[in-house]
């Protein structure tokens, strides 16, 4: 399904997950913007790439500068022998490549105003700072969107200049908050009080509007009304003594409010700037490195190149500059020799985790500028990771110069000693979607695992699809269908060739299943695990496997704007899952059946409608068996009158609209919306979408060939004779999530009777059901259809406001908001912590986990949480601590062992399931286990063989200590 712009159609096949973080409004105003990005080393490139598989009108190049080996560190669209051709004309068809909708040229000539003219946004990368302040004197003055952004070594800058009056329509992306009132007072200052079943949410200063408001209808669809809080469930909305007296219901809505920005030039900007912090444990740093990036500007434009990687004097003259630069402010900066000198000596560098870092947070603004959707940076930011820094590797100036190789950009900052370290480590990534198209070119660019020890393994059992395509960017249309592991091997090979005999990819998934293919030889050979997964279960397993090898690893994901990474490093944090999230308010089985309200509860019922399953079977073979796509429609229309209607007529008899409980309220308030029984129209849309979509389900079921000509279907549904439905007395509704509701008996003999009435099998000889199984992506299959309609129709039955299409895929589908330019960012984070973890950095504080949220946007480090630690007798240990014990012993030599060496008595013993040993055992069992070898014990009891590729037995123990108290302890390896 396509919805039409002013410009073209959004594809919403490929564009799918991010028209969940973006919208279609704010798609649309992309869709009419052109962009101008100056600079295609690795930073520009990886804007580039963000903002054409966003979609905008157009993207604009402007490089005339000769390719040099040193840009192969960070630019992974150039090739060796691209070396000596201008980067744009080659850059260019590359970039075209990952969007079809997304125009890509190349600006010849002079970089002059008439050529800017014509563009709403402009990037500016490696642009000598007097150019940059000449151009935005004339994007500021004529309305373009103005960004310019460097990276040098492990320091990075980025300044925005939207105009002076720039309007955000939607600060922070989120849905608005909404809930159900339960009474509002008449005052000078009206206090709304909110049902009790969840907090309001909202903040003092925000704005609300009412709806389904009974007495006090003057609220309904009214002016937004300013929010003071006063608790959690209770909120005033000023002034409502004039309006009627309140009797009942109500739905509050917060309104977004736009907001104007007023940015400042950056001449003006220079000489008083307003920083974003990027990191609060640096609050110190953004003002030294404002005057640090200015000076290496004042060296470069005196010299002609940046400072001399580690070079002392080179050094010292930008510590100089910077200090005289700090002498004309009006309020000087505290500087820091070592941090300024720190910059000077790898500001030559160009790593590809720093260009990914500021890659995608600049796409994300120029997404910003071009729709007005999320709250721009406000305007120089300024990061460093320079924790990121080896401890054990001597800096020098010979180390660090380059040597005429395609990683010279990362040798500049870390050296060639450690290049090769870097090059001779062996990594595992775990997913090869988003996250891990990303992270693969990060190490193909770094040159991970090209050494001779070096490997990376990468497995991902998924094939790629269509909707894959807008975020993960190592794909092409023709791979739809294929492997996702395999084709994104042999792009980062193309990346760097040099990683092409180092790079094995595995189809197969992670899990207890294949312990045989991920075995010991396999985990003891890894350096690092890195996870690119989209579910929490698989997370689990791969971290519980990373403590049992002790292997670091390093966790990330992303939702919409949103991002987080986690480090977890061995002997040092805590694990993945010592920290878990708070599980999803699941909603109540009642709520869904008989009392939704809220289009969420209707979805999840259209989803989720089941049959029993022997009544099932007789419908489909005897019953229900339909000959013609007619009946199909026929069975679709008496399915809409027992859903939508006789349901709902049931459901009024037990509890009409005017009950009252045992304590004198009314039933129907609060939460419980009154339904209404629905009389079906054949001329109503969504009426005649219901049976269309389930009429061709049903035929699918059946190998029926489907009809969607409407004007047939009706005449079918004109001969259809619906059954008259009468409400019983005695049917039970379920009220309460923990009320019990009677089931009926089943009776033996009635269903003997179904079963006697089924077909004998050889009747069925060649007759096939073919099973719907859910697909949101496939737009021909009539599921999504269906479950609107279905979902719409439920909404209608209780006075709720319907969903398109579009949301209901998002909500049924369980669809994660997903856009390149937070993967980018993510991953980047990620790769920057993999220094730390190869220069085998061993202090907490080194380490940093992440989380970032593009549309306002935040940036938040931390320490890794501390390990937690455990105790018995004297002995201190932790999750990464355990019994290994060699041999096969006999379960009296085990028993013994703790006993002597540890004076622990084991009371319990287990392996997975299996139980081998409890003090309770007594007699002819105990004596029968007591000389048996550990490996004989587990496959006797549980009578099966232990694998041939499990080298050690994990067994999980209970224990006294010495004096007799039960102690934890962690497992035992034998």
């Amino acid at each position: 399904m396509e919805i039409e712009s002013s410009e073209q159609a959004i594809d919403e096949g490929l564009y799918s997950r991010q028209l969940y973080v973006l919208g279609h409004e704010a798609m649309k105003k992309m869709g009419s913007s052109n962009v101008l990005i100056v600079g295609l080393k690795g930073l520009g490139v990886e804007i580039a790439k963000n903002v054409v598989l966003a979609g905008v009108k157009s993207v604009t190049l402007y490089d005339p500068e000769p390719v040099k080996i040193s840009d192969l560190s960070s630019q992974f669209f150039l090739h060796e022998e691209d070396i000596g051709k201008p980067r744009a004309t080659v850059t260019k068809p590359r970039l075209a490549e990952l969007n079809q909708y997304v125009p890509v040229s190349i600006l010849e000539g002079e970089l002059t105003n008439d050529k800017i003219r014509n563009f709403q946004v402009v990037v500016l990368t490696e642009t000598p700072l007097k150019k940059q302040l000449e151009i935005n004197d004339f994007t500021h003055a004529n309305g373009i969107h103005f960004i310019s952004t460097d990276i040098r070594g492990l320091f990075g800058v980025v300044f925005v200049d939207f105009g002076p009056h720039f309007n955000v329509i939607d600060i922070t992306g989120e849905n608005p908050l909404t809930g159900m009132v339960a009474a509002i007072s008449k005052d000078i200052d009206g206090i709304v009080t909110c049902l009790d079943e969840s907090r309001h949410g909202l903040e003092d200063g925000e704005y609300v509007t009412f709806s389904e408001v009974k007495g006090m209808e003057e609220l309904n669809d009214c002016e937004p009304r300013k929010v003071k809080v006063l608790g959690p469930y209770t909120f005033s909305i000023g002034d409502t003594s004039n309006f009627g007296d309140y009797i009942s219901g109500g739905i509050f809505t917060q309104v977004k409010q736009p907001k104007t920005i007023s940015f400042k030039s950056f001449r003006e900007s220079l000489k008083k700037p307003e920083h974003l912090i990027s990191d609060f444990g640096k609050w110190d740093r953004p003002g030294q490195l404002h005057l640090g990036f200015q000076a290496l500007h004042a060296f470069t434009e005196k010299n002609g190149s940046l400072p001399r990687p580690y070079n002392e004097l080179d050094a010292d003259e930008v510590l100089k500059l910077a200090k005289e630069l700090n002498e004309q402010c009006e309020e000087k900066v505290e500087l820091s020799d070592k941090l300024i000198k720190q910059l000077a000596y790898g500001a030559a560098g160009d790593l590809s985790p720093m260009a990914a870092v500021f890659g995608g947070l600049v796409a994300q603004e120029v997404l910003k500028a071009c729709s007005g959707k999320f709250h721009p940076i406000y305007q120089f930011f300024y990061f460093d990771s320079l924790e990121s820094l080896p401890d054990n590797v001597k800096f020098g100036e010979e180390e660090c110069a380059p040597c005429d190789s395609r990683y010279d950009g990362q040798i500049a900052v870390f050296g060639k000693e450690f290049q090769n370290t870097i090059a001779n480590f062996r990594a595992f990534l775990v997913g090869a979607g988003a996250i891990g198209c990303e992270m693969l070119k990060n190490w193909a660019m770094m040159g991970l695992g090209t050494g001779p020890r070096g490997a990376i393994h990468v497995t991902d059992m998924d094939t790629i699809e269509k909707s894959n395509l807008n975020r993960q960017f190592l794909f092409r249309p023709n791979d739809v269908g294929r492997l996702k592991s395999e084709c994104a091997a042999a792009a980062i090979a193309k990346m760097n060739p040099q990683i092409a005999s180092r790079i094995i990819s595995h189809q197969d998934r992670v899990g207890i299943e294949t312990e045989n293919i991920y075995n010991d030889d396999f985990f003891e050979a890894l350096d690092v695990v890195t996870n690119a997964l989209d579910n929490v279960d698989a997370r689990k397993y791969m971290d519980r496997r990373c403590v049992y090898f002790r292997k670091p690893l390093l966790e990330s994901g992303t939702l919409g704007t949103k991002g987080n990474t986690q480090v977890v490093i061995p002997y040092l944090t805590e694990s993945y899952s010592s920290s878990q999230d708070p599980p999803e308010k699941s909603i109540p089985i009642c709520t869904l059946k008989n009392f939704p309200n809220a289009i969420e509860h209707t979805i999840q019922w259209a989803r989720t409608s089941s049959k029993e399953i022997l009544e099932g079977i007789q419908n489909y073979l005897v019953t229900a068996k339909p000959l013609s796509f007619d009946e199909c429609v026929t069975w679709a229309r008496i399915k809409f009158e027992e859903f939508y209607n006789n349901n709902i007529q049931q459901l009024l008899f037990n509890f009409p609209k005017d009950s009252v409980t045992s304590s004198g309220t009314k039933f129907w308030s609060g939460p419980k919306r009154a339904p209404d029984p629905l009389i079906f129209d054949p001329e109503n849309e969504t009426h005649i979408e219901f049976i269309i979509a389930a009429a061709n389900l049903h035929a699918f079921n059946y190998g029926l060939t489907g009809e969607t000509n409407r004007e047939y279907v009706k005449k079918v549904l004109s001969n259809v004779i619906v059954p008259e439905f009468t409400p019983k007395s005695g049917v039970k509704i379920q009220v309460q999530e923990n009320e019990t509701v009677p089931q009926a008996s089943t009776d033996e003999n009635e269903l003997q009777e179904i079963v006697s009435s089924l077909p004998s099998p050889s009747s069925l000889a060649g007759y096939r059901l073919n099973p719907v199984e859910f697909e949101k992506d496939d737009d021909t299959n009539f599921h999504m259809d269906f479950i609107t309609a279905a979902s719409n129709l439920r909404a209608a039955n209780y006075g709720i406001q319907p969903a398109d299409r579009h949301k209901t895929k998002f909500i049924a589908g369980k669809i994660i908001p997903a856009i390149a330019t937070t993967t980018s960012l993510v991953t980047g984070l990620v790769c920057l912590e993999l220094y730390k973890i190869i220069a085998g950095k061993n202090k907490l504080d080194e380490y940093k986990n992440g989380f970032v949220n593009l549309a306002l946007p935040f940036f938040g480090f931390s320490d890794p949480i501390a390990m937690p630690k455990y105790k018995y007798h004297e002995t201190e240990w932790s999750l990464w601590d355990r019994f290994d014990i060699e041999g096969d012993l006999t379960l009296t030599e085990f028993l013994d062992y703790f006993k002597k060496n540890h004076e622990l008595e084991v009371t319990m013993l287990s392996c997975g399931v299996t139980m081998l040993y409890a003090f309770f055992i007594q007699g002819k069992k105990r004596e029968e286990r007591k000389n048996m070898k550990l490996s004989q014990l587990v496959e006797t009891i549980s009578k099966k063989p232990i694998p041939p590729h499990v080298k050690a037995l994990t067994l999980e123990m209970c224990v006294n200590d010495r004096n007799d108290e039960e102690v934890e302890v962690n497992y035992e390896f034998t």
